[in-house]
C-alpha cells in the first residue's frame, strides 16, 4: 500500500517528507514501546503511535520502517520533525486512536508485520 493511500484512509496531515508518499509499505504495526518497535520485524513497514520523541525516530530509523503515524492528533516538535527529513522518513497525523487507525488499514487491506503486535 502506497503511504498516500495510508494518507487518505487516515484523513491523516503529512508533517515531513511529502515528496516521499509513493513508498510503499507490506504491512504496519502499533506501539508506544520502544522495545516492542524494536523487536519487530518492521523493514518496509508503517508505525503507529502515539509517542511524539526524537528517539522514536530514531527507533524508526533502526528498524527500518518507511513511515510513522502519530495517532491521536499528538503534534511533535519541530526539532522531531527535522530529524525525520534527516533520515527521510515520511511522518504523519491522524486523529484516529491507534486502534481505529490500524482497524480501517486492516479493513483495507495492510497486514499486521508478523501478528504479535
Amino acid at each position: 500500500m502506497k503511504l498516500y493511500e495510508i494518507r487518505d484512509i487516515l484523513k491523516a496531515k503529512v508533517l515531513s517528507c511529502e515528496n516521499l508518499m509513493d513508498k510503499t509499505v507490506f504491512a504496519g504495526g502499533g506501539s508506544d514501546l520502544t522495545d516492542t518497535i524494536l523487536s519487530s520485524v518492521a523493514e518496509g513497514s508503517l508505525l503507529l503511535t502515539g509517542q511524539i520523541t526524537e528517539q522514536l525516530i530514531r527507533t524508526s530509523k533502526i528498524a527500518g520502517f518507511e513511515g510513522i503515524v502519530f495517532v491521536r492528533g499528538k503534534l511533535p516538535e519541530e526539532k522531531v520533525l527535522e530529524l525525520a527529513r534527516s533520515f527521510d522518513i515520511p511522518v504523519m497525523v491522524t486523529d484516529y486512536s491507534m486502534f481505529v487507525a490500524s482497524g480501517r488499514l486492516y479493513m483495507n487491506g495492510l497486514r499486521g508485520l508478523d501478528g504479535s503486535w
